[in-house]
């Protein structure tokens, strides 16, 4: 199968990726969600599942991790991504200014900086690495006002026009 694509659900693009990377991984790998799944803004989507795909490259390719974990979170406030191995960590010259060469870790900072998320990554030799992505729900969720804004117009016009309609029924002369 070819590259998962975002526009699906993420849980399911990023179940794909062990597959696509055709990584015969011995590791654990989990992907799973907390809360309720909302419709993503497609500019948002789309970024998240860079972002969590490059930390998810990084982790099967360079962590020599025995478990990976991909976790999303649906909370009222945010939405959140979490890539967390248990492997041998990252630099920590690394983490602060990347690698020469390579535009992972910076290419991740600029795609959450574009979109007003805070991008975290905790790394140290003993616990492995976690990428923790937090987008504001105004930024992240489609806006259930703006897919209900004309359903609630209609139906007070309905009901009013209903009314005025009853109303004009009744005077009419018998």
């Amino acid at each position: 199968k070819g590259r998962a694509s975002p526009s699906e659900n993420l849980e399911q693009a990023f179940s794909g990726m062990q597959q696509e990377l055709g990584v015969a991984h011995g590791s654990s790998f989990r992907v799973f969600a907390e809360g309720e799944a909302r419709p993503l803004r497609p500019v948002i989507r789309e970024t998240v599942y860079r972002i969590g795909r490059e930390a998810m490259i990084n982790a099967f390719r360079h962590s020599r991790a025995t478990k990976i974990e991909v976790e999303l979170q649906y909370a009222p406030k945010h939405l959140r991504l979490l890539v967390r191995d248990n492997g041998i960590g990252i630099d920590p010259g690394v983490v602060r200014t990347g690698l020469d060469g390579h535009w992972g870790l910076s290419g991740m900072r600029e795609r959450a900086e574009e979109i007003g998320a805070k991008l975290r990554l905790l790394s140290s030799s003993a616990a492995g690495t976690e990428i923790d992505l937090s987008v504001p729900s105004r930024v992240a969720f489609e806006s259930r006002l703006i897919n209900n804004r004309w359903g609630w117009l209609s139906k007070l016009r309905s009901s009013t026009t209903s009314a005025a309609d009853q109303e004009t029924e009744s005077r009419k002369p018998q």
